[in-house]
């Protein structure tokens, strides 16, 4: 079965950057429902669609097609009684933005005795991103996938 609409794709990927240093790697597969379900980066599809299992791309993505550029207002300073005493770098937090009002996640990044300073970009915002992936299984989306309009089962989402 080829890489079609409706179809759920099951990769093997890895995520590297404009340097080629290695991002992440998929310890667990990929599953995603193919054709305009938001499941993956738009590009990537695209260059996937019509491939057979065993079939591998390579897709180079700017930050506009991956996790868009780095917003320097996305960083904010607040003063630490805001935040529980175990507060760390690295731990997040859901928030609204400033300006937007939109839902986010905010990265501790730094620590004072009275401020935290978190950051609201992803972690990959403004990095240009290689994708690599081979396709490792190929299905016919069911019907329950289709109206929910992501993958059910062992790698993808549990109800």
């Amino acid at each position: 079965m080829q890489v079609a609409k409706d179809t759920v794709v099951t990769l093997e990927y890895e995520l590297s950057d404009s340097d080629g240093n290695l991002i992440e790697t998929g310890d667990e597969p990929m599953v995603y429902l193919h054709g305009g379900h938001h499941g993956i980066f738009p590009m990537v599809e695209q260059a996937l669609d019509g491939k057979n299992v065993g079939d591998s791309c390579e897709v180079r993505m700017t930050p506009d097609e991956a996790f868009g550029e780095y917003d320097a207002e996305l960083v904010q300073i607040e003063t630490r009684d805001k935040f529980p005493g175990n507060i760390a770098v690295g731990m997040q937090f859901e928030g609204e933005g400033e300006n937007s009002g939109e839902s986010l996640i905010y990265t501790v990044t730094d620590i004072s005795d009275d401020k935290v300073v978190v950051d609201g970009n992803h972690p990959l915002a403004g990095q240009t991103l290689n994708f690599s992936c081979t396709v490792s299984e190929v299905r016919a989306a069911t019907s329950e996938e289709l109206s929910h309009g992501h993958v059910h089962g062992a790698h993808g989402h549990h109800h």
